[in-house]
């Protein structure tokens, strides 16, 4: 039976989202980008294979869909795993399958929680579990393709039961600069560092921006909806309803203007 586990702030490694990333990808060789690509549950069904090996079909997973329904199955798969090993948590899969960041970041920070108490440094060949499917950006079935990356184990630690909360800390490192040694006097190892140091940062700031202009068009549809529902219903709705709304929608700070009327969008009206 599974060790359970309860994530909290005080109990949660501080991870990056490229820490957390790196993490999945070296134990499942997948090539995750994102945190939200993990919104079809596929990496933790597999996670859970490697964890306690025949709990799940893992057959029944959908490694590279983009279904909905399909993310929602994968779940499922999930739940049965969670429960044939006593697992309490509760999973949110309606919110999970919805690809938010927020959502699909503190499952993962829980889950590698639960998998850091649960983890026995058992050997584990993720690309063969699933029959050679490729996962992750680009990725697609090739079933029968055996030539798993990174010499066909995963790039969990290897280490005894006893020692399990200390030696699982951190996520498996890539090895950053050990290129450099064999190059024969190229690039310097301090240089290669810099290097993957910048584009680690340059990969953050990209997911960064990519979350912060998913949440911008997502508040700004729902104050679109707002906008368009008071302008429909100018006769039906109560008059200081309608104002409030617009007050707030059009409400301004330094720096930004209220649309002119020419814009096709009506300035709120002055209260006296």
């Amino acid at each position: 039976m599974a060790v359970n586990v309860y994530a909290t702030s005080g109990s949660t490694e501080n991870l990056s989202r490229h820490e957390m990333l790196a993490w999945v990808n070296d134990c499942l060789q997948t090539r995750y980008t994102k945190i939200e690509d993990l919104c079809n549950g596929g990496a933790y069904c597999q996670f859970m294979d490697m964890l306690f090996p025949g709990c799940i079909a893992l057959k029944k997973v959908k490694f590279n869909t983009k279904l909905e329904h399909e993310y929602i199955n994968n779940f499922k798969v999930l739940q049965a795993a969670f429960k044939k090993m006593g697992v309490d948590k509760i999973v949110s899969v309606d919110r999970l399958v919805k690809g938010k960041f927020q959502d699909n970041f503190e499952f993962l920070q829980w889950f590698k929680k639960f998998f850091d108490a649960n983890y026995g440094g058992q050997d584990y060949d993720a690309l063969e579990a699933r029959a050679g499917e490729e996962v992750g950006s680009s990725g697609k079935a090739k079933a029968g393709m055996g030539a798993p990356r990174g010499g066909g184990m995963s790039g969990m630690p290897k280490r005894s039961p006893a020692s399990r909360p200390a030696a699982n800390s951190r996520p498996a490192p890539r090895s950053i600069g050990r290129p450099a040694a064999h190059n024969g006097g190229g690039i310097s190892a301090d240089a290669q560092a810099q290097i993957e140091d910048l584009n680690t940062q340059i990969m953050e700031m990209k997911l960064t921006i990519e979350g912060l202009e998913k949440e911008r068009d997502f508040y700004f549809g729902k104050l679109r909806d707002v906008e368009v529902l008071c302008q429909e219903n100018d006769d039906g709705a109560p008059d200081g309803i309608k104002k409030d709304v617009l007050n707030i929608l059009y409400a301004t700070e330094d720096g930004f203007a209220v649309p002119d009327e020419e814009d096709g969008v009506p300035p709120p009206e002055e209260e006296y």
